[in-house]
């Protein structure tokens, strides 16, 4: 009986995260048979620079326009209003041009490409436990001096059917 009961609540959490609301406030300002581009659209983005390289010398890419691949690791799960980048064990948040678009909240694992400028700022106790709780995740975000990439446009790759 036990393990009955073990498997039905197994399959309610796994078919209730299945289900789960994907949300889009914003609506893509380009979109082609395989991606969705969200913000402004960059027709001669920089070259690419590596977030690795980034964070090993951050101060040398302060206020400098940035194009970057980055996988989504974790994303706002309240309206997608900002994600966490990762590339080869280093992450860094990601936020959005005065807030003026958002991306889908269903984007984590993708690999994405972004345009955006590096920024440094102070993060308080409360800015910490307000992110943490819109990752879902209690104490993921730690309050101190932080980098962050503010995107100007993040190109989406549309999800392949299979």
């Amino acid at each position: 009986m036990k393990k009955h009961i073990a498997v039905l609540l197994f399959a309610l959490t796994v078919s209730s995260q299945a289900f789960a609301e994907v949300l889009r406030l914003s609506d893509p300002v380009h979109q082609d048979a395989t991606s969705e581009t969200f913000g402004a659209l960059i027709e001669e983005p920089p070259e690419l620079t590596k977030l690795s390289a980034i964070l090993e010398a951050p101060k040398t890419y302060i206020g400098k326009q940035l194009a970057l691949e980055t996988k989504v690791s974790k994303v706002c799960q309240k309206k997608g209003c900002f994600f966490i980048a990762q590339h080869a064990g280093k992450t860094i948040r990601v936020t959005f041009k005065d807030y003026s678009f958002f991306v889908p909240t269903d984007i984590a694992g993708r690999e994405v490409t972004l345009v955006g400028e590096l920024i440094q700022n102070e993060v308080s106790d409360a800015q910490a436990a307000h992110l943490s709780k819109d990752l879902g995740e209690k104490g993921s975000v730690k309050r101190g001096v932080q980098y962050q990439l503010v995107a100007s446009s993040v190109k989406v790759p549309k999800l392949v059917a299979e």
